[in-house]
């Protein structure tokens, strides 16, 4: 019997699949298609073990749908623009590209021995000329659309990397990699008009239904459909032209209650004022300073400017408010200015107590309870959800308890009628911002011409390529400083004109790879029939934390692209299911440095002994924190090369699916990779054995009912996405196959459907025992095995036997037999018959079909 070896098993089958191409998606009309893809990785450089539990789920279900007769395709990319490659290339003095590629080389490399069902043949990076001037020839047809424009916009300002930073790259007021306080600076920047489809894209969630609910929620909130009052705040003496103040508020109900006005520091009041002003200038130069993110601005002491200036109250003309400049209040959102109502706010509180301005409840819990304290009496601002019921004290409701959206109703309609305001739905979604100031992006394919304008570039001289010969010696995008390819001839007019030297967001490189996967290598984005065929991606697989920004932008994409004529209809909703999958956790293992601090060691530097976990070489003992996120920080990491080479792929695989749902976080565990090599190594053995099998044995029949059970278990959570519950049903099968004394017939049929069960998780092992078993050709390449539904039918029925309300033991009967006849095999148990002692049962109680229970 040849042992078991992953080392020589797995690098086999992984030829005989690429010779045979197996993998290599068809278009073939006379198939169901099914598209399965996974987030493509950036290419960092290396696996770790959580690329591992995503992409063996996608292949999980890819294998299996190829062996259920579909056309598969099931394709691989790059995600590879971004700041880390400059970042590299500053630290190590390389160039952005040679980086990317070098990375993509390794970690294909790595890959390749997973044996993964992948069509290599479909491959791209997002830095490819060929990829990005698909994207620039879309850009320009988004510019035809409409679906495209520039306009000034606040930005945060990173002063040492001179770059414009999205909100998430700011950390704590400062650059994520400069460390350098961050500025709100106003520049001209390009936007895509995904604000104009708010509405659909937030009614179009209600369809997916094959999506987390939980990333649904998440993109509704991010959309934000609220319903609220316009209205205008009248000056007192403002400057001239600037006699009003607009206002948009969720909140009308809460008018009553307002003790001030607060603008941006970028709103035009507050710039007028700073013209003439220094201590205004100084106070927005400030403001300006800070990030833009909500929940920095959260965190940030809530600081104002009183401007001397006052408005009128729109149901008071003798009730005056101060205007004070705040800088928690971002000009890109709603008006640029609040009014500030503290009872209901805890911000705005926060703020009037600073400023020692009133506090006033507009309305309070419904019965007022004990222990609760109105804000003006010291309280917290009182913030329920629109949905409870209060009792308005102040206000358009009178003395009355209403819900908070029964009085924001009335307050609307109240001002409607007596024409302070009008009711507007808006969204909190915005356009998307997508210049970067960075070399290591897709340029944006346009020209500015003295004469014409903006122009784009003409669709022949597409792809606009980066330059190759470029320093990051300085600080700023090497673009701005490349005469060569900057200074360039206008296409319109042909007279001297300048590049854009803005790149594009990388989330633009990844809101349409998906469609490019159905034509990788065409002239155009998309070929009508190959997306007809391809789209929809069925199932779609990452992380919960591309769940607003990245599926969001994903679903934009789909619709401009479908306006433009590069995606059918149907594919406006690129991705029919969405699974979230959970992440791989590992211990911490860490000691302590003269000075107390931690010092973190990676898993194969620690050994457990009977008195705990130690450092190898020094026999130190090691603080173990609980699993936690893998971290290259805090070196809990598990490379899977290692794992690999040590243990074969399968076992990878196996675990990673095996020991929680899918949707939650797994920990990885050297125990537990080692239990798991030495089931494959049972599983190998005992498909060697069944040569050896008697050629007539007993219990043939129970044997093939329970593998058609298997196979009706297994394909029921591969279906649902319980690829563990799978596994679970598999270790049970291997459990009945090593016990049985079936014959060999029955025994080969067995395993060799075990075989093909085992198959999307364990592909190697599955083809080798499937090859020493006879089977024909791949087993990846046959068909799935169907359940018999007449074998799923129990004849037999096992009975747990209770004595005394502690089970002892079990019989198995016949399912009809007679409740009579159950007692005599009950009362002949050797349990039964010990716990009488000659005597009999005082009471003997028959469950048909669940339980026996025997009182003496």
């Amino acid at each position: 019997m040849a042992r078991y070896s992953a080392s020589e098993i797995e690098p086999k089958w992984q030829r005989a699949w690429d010779e045979a191409g197996t993998f290599k998606a068809v278009h073939d009309p006379s198939k169901p298609k099914y598209y399965v893809l996974e987030m493509f990785p950036y290419p960092s450089g290396n696996l770790h073990i959580g690329h591992v539990r995503n992409y063996t789920m996608g292949d999980v279900v890819a294998r299996y749908k190829l062996a259920t007769g579909h056309a598969v395709l099931h394709p691989m990319g790059w995600d590879a623009f971004g700041l880390p490659a400059e970042n590299a290339s500053m630290e190590r003095g390389i160039h952005p590209g040679d980086w990317t590629y070098s990375n993509i080389e390794n970690m294909k490399k790595q890959f390749s021995t997973l044996g993964l069902s992948l069509d290599w043949s479909r491959e791209f990076a997002t830095c490819d000329p060929e990829y990005y001037g698909q994207q620039q020839a879309m850009f320009i047809d988004f510019m035809e659309k409409g679906l495209v424009y520039r306009k000034n916009a606040v930005v945060n300002w990173d002063p040492v990397d001179m770059t414009v930073l999205a909100n998430e790259q700011v950390e704590d007021g400062k650059g994520w990699r400069s460390g350098a306080p961050v500025e709100r600076r106003e520049l001209t920047q390009w936007f895509f008009r995904i604000s104009d489809y708010s509405e659909e894209l937030l009614e179009a969630l209600d369809r997916l239904d094959n999506w987390p609910e939980k990333v649904k929620t998440m993109q509704r909130n991010w959309i934000g459909k609220s319903r609220g009052l316009q209205f205008a705040f009248s000056m007192i003496d403002g400057p001239e032209g600037l006699d009003r103040i607009e206002v948009y508020t969720t909140r009308p109900d809460t008018l009553m209650g307002a003790s001030f006005v607060g603008i941006s520091p970028d709103h035009p009041l507050a710039k007028e004022l700073e013209a003439g002003n220094p201590d205004i200038a100084a106070f927005n130069a400030e403001c300006r300073r800070m990030g833009t993110s909500e929940e920095e601005l959260e965190k940030a002491e809530k600081k104002g400017f009183d401007t001397g200036l006052k408005v009128r109250h729109p149901f008071d003309t003798a009730w005056e408010l101060p205007v004070y400049i705040a800088n928690f209040i971002l000009m890109d959102y709603g008006t640029g200015a609040i009014f500030g109502c503290p009872a209901h706010d805890q911000r705005d509180l926060e703020f009037a107590r600073k400023y020692d301005l009133p506090v006033t409840s507009t309305y309070v819990p419904e019965g007022e309870e004990e222990g609760f304290t109105r804000p003006e009496d010291g309280g917290d601002a009182y913030v329920p959800p629109k949905s409870e019921t209060v009792r308005y004290v102040k206000g358009f409701a009178g003395d009355e308890l209403q819900t908070g959206e029964e009085g924001v109703n009335a307050a609307i309609a109240f001002c409607e009628k007596t024409g302070v305001g009008h009711g507007v739905t808006k969204f909190r979604l915005r356009d998307w911002g997508l210049s970067r100031q960075r070399y290591w992006g897709c340029p944006i394919p346009v020209v500015h011409c003295e004469s014409c304008g903006v122009v784009p570039e003409k669709k022949e001289n597409l792809p606009v390529e980066l330059p190759k010969d470029v320093t990051f010696d300085k600080p700023g995008n090497p673009l701005d400083r490349h005469p060569t390819w900057r200074d360039v001839l206008c296409p319109k007019c042909g007279q001297p004109a300048k590049r854009e030297t803005d790149t594009m967001d990388t989330f633009v490189d990844s809101s349409w790879y998906y469609a490019r996967f159905t034509a990788p290598r065409a002239e155009t984005p998309t070929v009508a029939e190959e997306a007809e065929y391809w789209m929809n991606v069925d199932q779609y697989i990452g992380g919960i934390e591309h769940a607003i920004l990245h599926l969001l932008y994903s679903r934009f994409f789909a619709r401009a692209m479908h306006e433009c004529g590069h995606l059918p209809a149907s594919a406006v909703e690129p991705f029919d299911a969405l699974f979230t999958q959970g992440m791989v956790t590992h211990e911490i293992y860490q000691t302590r440095d003269d000075k107390g601090r931690p010092v973190y060691h990676f898993p194969n530097e620690v050994e457990k002994t009977d008195s705990g976990v130690v450092l190898t070489a020094t026999g130190e003992p090691v603080e173990v924190i609980p699993s936690a996120k893998m971290s290259k920080s805090k070196r809990n990491v598990v490379d899977p090369v290692a794992i690999v080479e040590q243990y074969g792929a399968d076992t990878a695989r196996w675990f990673v699916l095996s020991d929680s749902p899918p949707e939650r976080d797994v920990e990885w565990t050297a125990s537990g990779a080692e239990a798991t090599a030495k089931h494959l190594a049972r599983v190998h053995r005992l498909a060697s054995e069944v040569a050896d099998a008697p050629e007539k044995g007993e219990g043939d029949e129970a044997l093939l009912r329970e593998m058609h059970k298997t196979i009706h278990d297994v394909t029921m959570g591969i279906e649902s996405f319980g690829f563990n519950t799978s596994v679970a049903r598999l270790y049970a099968f291997t459990n009945a196959l090593a016990k049985s004394k079936a014959g060999r017939a029955a025994k080969t049929e067995a395993a060799k459907t075990l075989a093909q069960l085992m198959s999307p998780m364990t592909p190697h092992l599955s083809e080798e025992i499937w090859h020493m078993l006879g089977g024909e050709g791949l087993v990846a390449e046959a068909a799935w095995p169907k359940a018999d539904p007449a074998m799923l039918v129990e004849d037999e029925v096992t009975l747990p036997i209770q004595i005394n309300g502690k089970r002892r033991d079990e019989i198995t009967v016949p399912k009809d037999l007679d409740k009579a006849e159950v007692e005599k095999l009950v009362l002949a148990t050797d349990a039964v018959q010990k716990a009488l002692a000659g005597g009999q049962p005082k009471k003997l109680i028959v469950v048909p079909g669940r339980i026996v229970n025997v009182v003496v």
